[in-house]
């Protein structure tokens, strides 16, 4: 089992510290994210969604407003931003203390959410591809920053799959946008090989079976596989009955080393992170017998 390292993230001054696995929980104000489960369309319904999210352990909550499942259509930067106000002031308001992310890869999207509606962090599923101004717009609200692996857009994504080797391909990706941002004065990047996002379903496991390569990046790992295609497809089930193999990939991912799991089913990816937590005690507890 690959050891956890420790990172520490600053949140608007607040300094915390990813000293063992954080669960980050999904929630989407849109009509068309690829899982039914993880949408939300009214204040009621959101209250009651953030509140089980804590009361089962969420670390992070991760809040989108523009659905990016293959083939999708993208929402314009006013319907994204309109959709995110009234649901940032509801988290916020149920849930004051709470990590508050936001999905969104549109830069003035970003500072609305930071400096006026209370974010605390930007999770950006485009790497910075998109949208130009996304990186000097981080750098300028000194907020940690999700940045993820992706090829093209998401209406795109799924015709760009062509690598000489995935996970090398991808490293080496991260490893350069990475050191742009640190150049910029982006001190707190985490990073995200996109599981999903321009890559098979075969690439998707070859990208996990070498996920302990991504330390080297120096950041802390944010993994997001839940209820994919890659979990689906193989087992022929749908989003909606991928739970179990969720669970799985998921563990597997905390067994190498995974900082943070974005996922829709809070309770099972916590619970997943203790018993994998005691395996990690137990393994630390029996080399220093040894």
């Amino acid at each position: 089992m690959c050891p956890f390292k420790t990172y520490s993230l600053n949140l608007h001054g607040r300094l915390v510290t990813i000293d063992r696995p954080w669960v980050m929980g999904i929630i989407n104000v849109t009509p068309d994210s690829f899982y039914s489960g993880s949408r939300v369309n009214d204040e009621h319904s959101l209250a009651n969604r953030v509140r089980l999210m804590i009361d089962e352990g969420a670390d992070v909550i991760d809040v989108g407003a523009c659905s990016t499942r293959p083939g999708s259509e993208s929402v314009d930067a006013m319907g994204e931003m309109e959709r995110l106000q009234w649901a940032l002031a509801v988290i916020r308001r149920e849930a004051p203390d709470v990590v508050l992310s936001v999905d969104t890869y549109r830069a003035a999207v970003a500072r609305r959410c930071v400096e006026d509606w209370g974010a605390d962090i930007i999770n950006d599923i485009s790497g910075g591809t998109i949208d130009k101004e996304m990186f000097p717009t981080v750098a300028s609200l000194n907020v940690p920053y999700v940045l993820m692996h992706m090829r093209g857009t998401p209406e795109t994504m799924s015709s760009l799959t062509d690598y000489d080797n995935v996970a090398g391909d991808v490293l080496e990706w991260m490893a350069r946008r990475i050191d742009d941002l640190r150049q910029m004065g982006v001190a707190d990047v985490i990073a995200d090989p996109g599981f999903g996002f321009a890559k098979t379903v075969e690439q998707n496991y070859e990208l996990l079976a070498r996920l302990n390569a991504f330390h080297a990046l120096n950041a802390p790992l944010l993994v997001g596989v839940s209820r994919k295609r890659m979990i689906y497809t193989p087992l022929g089930c749908t989003p909606d009955t991928a739970l179990n193999g969720t669970t799985v990939i998921n563990t597997l991912a905390l067994q190498q080393g995974a900082h943070i799991l974005r996922v829709h089913d809070v309770k099972a990816a916590v619970e997943a992170v203790k018993l994998t937590t005691l395996l990690r005690q137990a393994s630390t507890n029996s080399k220093t017998i040894a």
